[in-house]
């Protein structure tokens, strides 16, 4: 007896929902991407092998650029809240305290703080500003902040780095390290610009080595 033949029917595959589903993907990430702003400071950073990644929390960032202005940052608003505080209280300059703890950077002399502040985030240029006073040890105002930086962490952990322009001249560095002297902070991380180790050297041999024994 012979098999009995199935009839055969072609397959329909209802694709409305898988593009809902990648429609609605699309959309979501349409919305909620945010593209990176311009950088209110313009630094160009020297290159190193060193591989290893700036902190990211408890940070204290001093910035250099190529005119050699000095600009000042860090991400603990509790700690920058107490800053402004301590300055409206010992120089009376009236700081507007909120605004200091969103403020992304310092960049202005002590005397034109409350003017800074009243600037724009998004007006706030390194190219169009002052920069902190740190050309000469006599008006070294970096003394006075990493003094408040040390008072506000009190003993606790904090990153401090030193991000300078490769064309940048070498006097503003040396006195933001004679600043950091000052107070007896001793270490901090410079940031540069990564790249690979030459080939042959022994950093390479090393590197290469801990990769092949993973």
């Amino acid at each position: 007896m012979g098999r009995p033949k199935i009839a055969r029917k072609s397959t329909n595959i209802d694709m409305t929902a898988m593009c809902d589903v990648a429609f609605l993907l699309l959309s979501f990430f349409i919305l909620t991407t945010k593209f990176k702003p311009a950088e209110a400071i313009t630094v160009v950073t020297p290159n190193s092998v060193s591989s290893k990644p700036a902190p990211e929390k408890d940070f204290v960032l001093v910035t250099i650029d190529k005119d050699g202005k000095v600009f000042f940052s860090m991400d603990d608003e509790t700690k920058k809240a107490f800053i402004a505080e301590s300055l409206n209280n010992t120089r009376n300059l009236g700081l507007n305290v909120n605004a200091f703890k969103k403020a992304g950077f310092i960049g202005a002399p002590f005397s034109q703080l409350s003017q800074f502040l009243a600037i724009p985030e998004d007006q706030r240029k390194g190219a169009a500003l002052p920069g902190i006073p740190c050309k000469d040890s006599v008006n070294n105002e970096m003394v006075e902040w990493f003094r408040l930086v040390k008072t506000a962490y009190n003993g606790q952990k904090m990153n401090l780095l030193l991000k300078g322009d490769n064309s940048s001249k070498y006097p503003a560095f040396k006195n933001v390290v004679a600043a950091l002297k000052k107070n007896d902070l001793l270490k901090f991380q410079m940031v540069t610009n990564p790249e690979s180790a030459p080939a042959g050297t022994e950093l390479y041999k090393k590197q290469m080595s801990g990769e092949k024994s993973k």
